[in-house]
């Protein structure tokens, strides 16, 4: 996308790059935190993309902002979370089996654990890009804010909004999605009034780089905003490792740099601190 229009990406709040510690986690504040990223940008009106657990939150903003949005694309999205789907009682047990699971093994160096939550993310993937997957979630956020995630994402409800929804929508899903079911892609999509839904042949919920899916999808969303198709090989596309790895080296400067930081407050303040013992002493 990047080639063709100015693409902002950024990392919600207790993950990434963001701030980590001492942070509310819900669905309104990841919605005024989008919020505050669009107006720190100033801008007026603009195309919103979002993927996975940021489809609620990018349907409750377009709700919010109808002013704001000038087209809407959802890809492997949800309305409802897990407390909203089905059998309650075997849905609030398929949510406690995810904490336990982060609990005992997210923050390892033992990747066991993790490869449960990649197999659903990207079963199609070698087993290369599922181990440099599970090296990404490790480094993305610690087990105690995943499982805050998981606890906040598994209520998420905004079946509601999707009638306020005014912009032009795009809704695509893969018809195999193993982490998110096709359903409720389509359920998206019959909630918005004259969006387009586009199914796409992949089970991986995360796109990898070389399979058919992801270039129907930059197509379709190539065709949905006025577009010429791509020609040749997307522009800009990383394979999966690649992408990983920057990802990871990315995660891993920004801990090296607060290690510093810490380390250099503490020898100030040890600076300091025999400073006012010199001067007590005279």
């Amino acid at each position: 996308m990047a080639p063709r229009h100015t693409l902002v990406r950024y990392d919600g709040r207790g993950t990434g790059l963001s701030q980590r510690d001492g942070v509310e986690i819900s669905l309104d504040r990841w919605v005024d935190d989008l919020a505050c990223v669009v107006d720190s940008l100033s801008l007026e009106r603009f195309v919103l993309l979002g993927v996975s657990q940021g489809g609620a939150i990018a349907i409750k903003y377009a709700a919010r902002h109808p002013e704001r949005v000038s087209h809407l694309i959802i890809h492997g999205a949800y309305a409802r979370g897990f407390l909203h789907r089905g059998n309650p009682d075997k849905q609030r047990q398929f949510v406690e089996l995810n904490r336990a699971l982060i609990r005992e093994g997210w923050g390892s160096e033992h990747d066991a654990y993790r490869q449960w939550f990649t197999s659903q993310f990207i079963p199609g993937g070698t087993a290369e890009q599922s181990r440099w997957f599970n090296d990404l979630e490790r480094v993305s956020a610690t087990p105690e804010m995943m499982e805050r995630f998981v606890i906040e994402l598994s209520t998420i409800n905004v079946a509601d909004l999707l009638p306020q929804v005014k912009a032009p929508t795009l809704v695509t899903h893969c018809t195999g999605d193993v982490r998110v079911p096709f359903a409720l892609g389509q359920e998206i999509a019959a909630g918005i009034s004259g969006a387009k839904f586009i199914p796409l042949d992949s089970r991986n919920h995360v796109f990898l780089a070389d399979e058919p899916a992801t270039r129907i999808f930059f197509d379709a969303v190539a065709s949905f905003l006025g577009d010429p198709p791509f020609r040749g090989a997307l522009p800009g596309t990383a394979t999966f490792k690649e992408r990983a790895q920057r990802r990871i080296a990315a995660l891993e400067r920004n801990w090296v740099i607060k290690a510093v930081a810490i380390l250099a407050a503490l020898a100030g303040a040890m600076i300091s601190f025999l400073q006012l013992l010199r001067l007590l002493r005279q």
